[in-house]
């Protein structure tokens, strides 16, 4: 599992530092002011939860039974594809019925940080 992870965010990581270059150089000129602030949180939240999926590689080689970390990193993931992916597209496409499930992403961030929190709690 760990090994999975760093290479899940890894990918992740990479695919954050293209876009957000893409957002940065290439739409710069194509889209609206808000469209472009919408395209550059998906980034920052991406490459925020994509930091989050390296620290815990090495807390679950450490506690490979720990099924609340397995959790927070399924979680974390689900949180970047669907509150950022769906920031990259609404951004993109003007699709606004996208903004619905953006909040569905940020809860499953909010879960993976209460499952980091769960798990702190369990190693005092």
């Amino acid at each position: 599992m760990p090994a999975r992870l760093l290479i899940a965010a890894s990918l992740s990581g990479f695919l954050a530092v293209a876009l957000g270059a893409f957002g940065a150089h290439g739409l710069e000129a194509r889209l609206s002011a808000e469209s472009l602030a919408t395209f550059n949180t998906a980034v920052d939240y991406h490459m925020y939860h994509s930091l989050a999926l390296i620290a815990l590689a090495p807390l679950l080689q450490k506690y490979p039974q720990a099924t609340v970390l397995k959790l927070a990193g399924l979680l974390f993931i689900v949180g970047i594809l669907v509150f950022s992916g769906s920031l990259y597209v609404l951004s993109l496409s003007g699709i606004s019925w996208l903004g619905a499930i953006t909040p569905i992403g940020g809860l499953a961030f909010l879960a993976a940080w209460g499952c980091l929190f769960r798990f702190a709690l369990r190693m005092l």
